[in-house]
């Protein structure tokens, strides 16, 4: 016989209590059977009206929006965003709450992270329990950080330009982006339409004044004549190879950030607010105290921005090698880092490229991995080189905890940790962990 399949529970409401912030931009709540609800739009503390979004009887947990709130957090603003809220724009998670609250709840979910899945204390890591804002974005409450240099625009079926709605492919239709940066504002891609597109990315350079905007056609789609309120380059994604092309302009876009410039090729990784390339490096820098003469790796180094600091700070007769596995970014890495002769840029995945680079120690490691981490297998053999300090650039404290239970395991110990909120509005921080070896005093 088959099961009977189980009864869906969207759209159902429950009154509950608010509890703890979780990782990923909502807060934990129990119905009266026990059941744990994952409610957006919620504060700690508070007693709302949820609505089922996703789940059905007997899951593991289902997700919920707060629709009504009946007892509210002092923390609780109106939502200065037009579109935030139950059912809206899913790019922001914190539109509700003050920024001093935005950052004491990503603060609580870094903490709970270390605990969880590598068993350490905000002390034993080094860090205060502060989560620092970037430049310029200690803002009243009310007013929004216009931070994004990069937005991807989602378009609908009739051509208009949006963003996703929070766990949907379907398209907020928007006139501007609160928190979208000045440089890209001004391109006014909400204020036309795109036929046949299926989604247009805006990128503002930090630095310089290159626009760029790429276009991704739907199948057999046209591609628009691109007339914007201000001088940009054209790009598409090819329907075929999923390749970046060139329609208009350079095929690039320069940033700026420790003293130099960096070309980035189109679609390739730069950090999305305009203080977040700089603050990192001056943490990195600050952790490692990188010493003339001694050798070190920088790991999945995008178009070098931590490769060139280092390289800068070693000397002539210093050396750095950097491994990347995107072609065009480690073409953009070799452009940028060409005026350093003892700089080397390997292409490839870092877990196959390092082992056969033959190298048995090194002085420093930069490691700024993917959204996922590093792995048990890589900390592994970062952790038998011995280096005498290592820094940990990380988009996510989950895969940053994993990855330092990893480290510990290999005789590596967390001497600082240092949290940014480099991504106000939304539940993203950026960490930078300084590990060194575990019997070195501190």
């Amino acid at each position: 016989m088959q099961a009977e399949p189980k009864k869906t529970l969207v759209g159902e409401v429950y009154e509950v209590e608010v509890g703890p912030v979780a990782h990923g931009g909502h807060c934990i709540a129990r119905t009266a059977e026990g059941q744990v609800l994952f409610v957006r739009h919620a504060l700690p503390g508070e007693r709302v009206v949820a609505r089922v979004t996703e789940g059905e009887e007997g899951a593991r947990f289902l997700r919920a929006d707060a629709v009504e709130v009946l007892e509210a957090s002092k923390d609780r603003i109106e939502a200065p965003c037009p579109y935030a809220g139950p059912g809206r724009c899913g790019g922001c998670d914190w539109q509700h709450a003050k920024p001093g609250a935005q950052r004491r709840l990503k603060g609580e979910v870094v903490a709970e992270q270390l605990a969880r899945l590598a068993g350490l204390t905000p002390e034993e890591a080094g860090w205060d329990g502060t989560v620092m804002p970037a430049e310029g974005d200690k803002l009243p409450a009310g007013q929004v950080p216009q931070w994004r240099t990069r937005v991807q625009y989602a378009i609908d079926a009739d051509g208009r330009a949006g963003l996703r709605r929070h766990r949907s492919h379907e398209v907020e239709p928007i006139e501007h982006c609160m928190i979208a940066a000045e440089g890209v504002s001004e391109l006014g891609i909400e204020r036309r339409e795109w036929p046949g597109m299926a989604s247009v990315e805006a990128i503002a350079a930090t630095g310089s004044q290159d626009r760029q905007v790429i276009l991704t056609p739907r199948p057999g789609a046209r591609l628009p004549i691109v007339e914007l309120d201000k001088p940009v380059s054209v790009m598409r994604v090819g329907e075929k190879d999923g390749g970046v092309h060139r329609v208009h302009g350079r095929p690039f876009v320069r940033e700026r950030a420790d003293g130099r410039t960096h070309r980035v090729g189109s679609g390739g990784f730069w950090q999305v607010h305009p203080k977040a390339a700089d603050t990192l490096v001056t943490a990195v820098m600050q952790g490692l105290l990188p010493r003339k003469g001694e050798t070190a790796l920088d790991l999945y180094c995008g178009v070098g921005l931590f490769a060139g600091a280092l390289a800068d700070r070693l000397g002539e007769k210093g050396a750095v090698l950097g491994i990347e596995s995107g072609k065009r970014a480690v073409e953009d890495a070799r452009h940028n880092l060409a005026d350093f002769p003892r700089v080397r840029i390997e292409q490839g995945k870092v877990e196959s490229v390092l082992p056969r680079t033959g190298i048995t120690e090194v002085d420093l490691i930069v490691l700024d991995p993917p959204r996922a981490g590093a792995g048990r297998a890589t900390v592994q053999h970062l952790a038998s080189l011995g280096a005498r300090r290592i820094a940990y650039v990380a988009c996510d404290p989950a895969a940053l905890a994993r990855d330092l239970g990893y480290f510990r395991d290999g005789g590596y110990r967390v001497r600082t940790l240092r949290v940014f909120d480099l991504f106000p509005m939304t539940a993203h921080v950026e960490c930078v962990a300084i590990l060194e070896p575990a019997g070195k005093g501190s």
